[in-house]
């Protein structure tokens, strides 16, 4: 049987441990509701700004003979450099939020070895950094501190290089992969390839009835030029606003799965703790009944 100083030891470091779980599962419940609010406005913003670009660029592809010439909407059939960039939390106790990031970078590496094509692997967030560089990965780029406080300046300023090297043909696709909020409990995985944009699939017929939007042909490739940059600015700071508030969700049900699983902990070592003293009095009071006897 365990020593009663042991199992008050135990009890007492479990109980410590349950209400730093605790306290952080209602931090990160309270940075939550914030980032939730956020989250729920820049989705409206950026798939406004996903439609009006596709239909942009849907409109001159349908009415351009020879389709779309901008690099920026142009499929390359044999890529012979990619960046992919992931983001991460800064910090762990999140479940397997960081993992799941990590598992799609590594599936997207295997697929891009299989090609030979060289990837420009850029990091945001010390997780995912730690583990690639640990792993023995090389990195073309890395920040940190920006997937915890999403900042649109910083952002842009590290969306920056990708754009222009793909501008320039130095690059020839740009993915963005992070894990995103869906609701309170669930997480949704995103590996989206921001450039290219796909215009592929765009209903001509549907374009030259519905849209609204007039668009001067002179003014087409500028107009295009000045959006496809906003257009991947602002996905890449959506894809950090949607992430923290994803992170901070998880972090919220380990916290509370921790807290819980302390609970438990605690009452089984009481049980366990209310055993081992009632046989230390049931011990002592045999010895006591023995040296009585053995008086008389």
């Amino acid at each position: 049987m365990a020593n009663l100083k042991d199992i008050q030891r135990q009890i007492k470091s479990v109980s410590n441990t349950q209400k730093t779980t605790r306290a952080m599962k209602l931090v990160s419940t309270a940075k939550l509701r914030r980032a939730e609010e956020l989250a729920k406005r820049s989705r409206l913003y950026a798939q406004k700004m996903n439609q009006v670009i596709a239909e942009i660029a849907g409109r001159i592809e349908c009415n351009k003979i020879g389709g779309l010439e901008n690099r920026c909407f142009t499929e390359i059939e044999n890529p012979k450099m990619v960046d992919i960039i992931f983001v991460t939390a800064d910090k762990g106790l999140c479940g397997g939020f960081n993992i799941q990031t990590i598992k799609a970078v590594n599936k997207l590496l295997k697929e891009y070895k299989e090609k030979n094509v060289k990837v420009r692997l850029r990091g945001i967030g010390k997780k995912g950094i730690e583990y690639f560089k640990y792993n023995e990965v090389e990195m073309f780029d890395t920040v940190v501190n920006l997937s915890s406080k999403p900042d649109k300046t910083r952002s842009d300023d590290f969306i920056i290089t990708s754009i222009e090297d793909y501008k320039e043909g130095k690059t020839d696709a740009i993915h963005i992969v992070y894990n995103g909020y869906k609701n309170m409990i669930t997480q949704e995985l995103h590996v989206n390839k921001v450039l290219p944009v796909d215009v592929k699939d765009f209903d001509c017929e549907k374009v030259q009835s519905k849209s609204m939007m007039e668009v001067e042909a002179e003014d087409e490739e500028k107009m295009l030029d000045s959006l496809v940059e906003k257009y991947v600015n602002y996905n890449m700071y959506y894809s950090l606003i949607d992430s923290v508030a994803a992170e901070h969700s998880a972090r919220m049900q380990a916290m509370d799965t921790a807290t819980n699983n302390a609970k438990e902990m605690v009452k089984s070592l009481n049980v366990q703790f209310n055993k081992a003293r009632q046989a230390a009095i049931t011990t002592e009071l045999i010895e006591i009944i023995s040296g009585v006897e053995s008086m008389k």
